[in-house]
C-alpha cells in the first residue's frame, strides 16, 4: 500500500523498542497497533546494544511489513561487529523486505572502558551508510530482478544527528554539523535529531547545517515530557538534560497525599512538548519523530495537541 503524498503536510513518525521479554509482548503490540492506527509516515524499530534484540526486531519488522500499511525503518548498528557480520545482517533485513534503515554506530560496551573497535569492523555510522549502499549495489549487480525491485523501491537510509552536540561522544554542534555532512556524502537520505527541549536547539542546528552544505531533510526528534522520572532517566542514558524549570514544575504536581499526580504531570508535559513541536514546525521542520518509549498515550496526545492526528500518511 502506497501512501498519498502531501508535500505541505509535516511527516509523523514513531520510534518503537521491541519487547525484551515474552510477557511484555502483549502490551508492546497493543501500543504498536494504536500507533499504526494513527497512520504515521513510518515507524522505526530499535534493537539493543550490540544487536542483542536483533531477532525480535526482525520479527517486529516482518509483522509490520506483512500486516500493516506502515513503512517500517530498521535500526542498524555496527559497533563491535566485523564488516562480514554487518553485511550479513543487512542481507537478512533486505531479504525480509526491509527497504529503509536508520544507520547508527551504536554504544560501546559499558563494562569495557578501554574498548576499541576491531580492525576489520565498521567503526562509524558513516562507514555503515557506505556499507548499506555497497551491499545494495552488489545485490543489484548480481540479479536483474533485484535491480528492478530496487529501482521501484529505492533504499532509504536515515541517520541520527545531535543538535546540541553528542554528550556521549563529546562532540560539539559544529562537529555534529560536519559529521552530518559526511553522512550525507556517504549516501544518507535524511536525518533524525536526538530529542531536545528548546526550539532554538533545532533551528540553530538546521541553520548551521544548511550553511555547511547539508541539503537532506532533518526531522525533529521529540520526547513527550510527561514524567519527571523518565526525563531524569534519559539524561543518565544520553547526557541530554531537561531544563531545570521543567523538572521543577513537574515535581510540584503532586496529589493531596504527596504522591506524584501522574495525570497532572501528563497534561503539563504534553503542553510543553506540543508547544515545542509547534515552534519547530512553524520554523520549517519537515516533520516530527516521536520517541515513544513504547507508550502510545503520550505520543498520540502530543499529536492531537499539535493538530497532527489523522494527518499522518492519510
Amino acid at each position: 500500500m502506497v501512501a498519498e503524498v502531501h508535500p505541505h503536510r509535516p511527516t509523523v513518525s514513531f520510534e518503537l523498542m521491541p519487547p525484551r521479554r515474552p510477557d511484555a509482548a502483549p502490551n508492546f503490540w497493543e501500543t504498536a497497533q494504536r500507533l499504526v492506527a494513527a497512520r504515521p509516515d513510518f515507524v522505526s524499530v530499535t534493537y539493543g546494544a550490540a544487536g542483542g534484540d536483533r531477532a525480535t526486531a526482525r520479527e517486529v519488522l516482518a509483522t509490520l511489513l506483512r500486516g500493516t500499511p506502515v513503512l517500517p525503518v530498521a535500526h542498524l548498528t555496527c559497533v563491535g561487529a566485523s564488516r562480514e557480520d554487518v553485511s550479513a545482517v543487512i542481507e537478512e533485513f533486505l531479504e525480509a523486505g526491509v527497504r529503509s534503515f536508520l544507520a547508527l554506530r551504536g554504544d560501546p560496551p559499558r563494562d569495557e572502558p578501554d574498548w576499541r573497535p576491531p580492525a576489520d569492523g565498521v567503526s562509524s555510522s558513516v562507514d555503515l551508510v557506505r556499507l548499506l549502499r555497497q551491499v545494495e549495489e552488489r545485490r543489484c549487480a548480481a540479479d536483474v530482478s533485484t535491480a528492478l525491485r530496487s529501482a521501484a523501491r529505492p533504499l532509504a537510509i536515515a541517520v541520527a544527528t545531535f543538535p546540541d552536540g553528542n554528550p556521549g561522544a563529546g562532540t560539539t554542534r559544529e562537529q555534529e554539523v560536519r559529521r552530518l555532512l559526511e553522512k550525507q556524502e556517504a549516501g544518507a537520505s535524511f536525518a533524525i535529531t536526538q530529542f531536545f527541549y528548546r526550539a532554538d536547539s533545532y533551528t540553530g542546528f538546521v541553520e548551521a547545517a544548511r550553511a555547511a552544505g547539508v541539503t537532506i531533510p532533518i526531522l525533529a526528534g521529540i520526547l513527550p515530557t510527561t514524567e519527571a522520572r523518565r526525563l531524569r532517566r534519559v539524561e543518565e542514558l544520553t547526557g541530554v538534560a531537561a531544563p531545570a524549570e521543567l523538572l521543577r514544575d513537574l515535581d510540584r504536581l503532586t496529589a493531596p497525599d504527596g504522591a506524584v499526580d501522574a495525570e497532572a504531570q501528563h497534561a503539563h508535559g504534553i503542553e510543553y512538548s506540543a508547544a515545542l513541536a509547534r515552534d519547530v514546525l512553524d520554523a520549517g521542520a519537515p516533520g516530527v519523530h516521536v520517541y515513544t518509549f513504547n507508550k502510545h498515550r503520550p505520543a498520540l496526545d502530543l499529536l492531537d495537541r499539535v493538530g497532527l492526528t489523522g494527518r499522518a500518511a492519510a
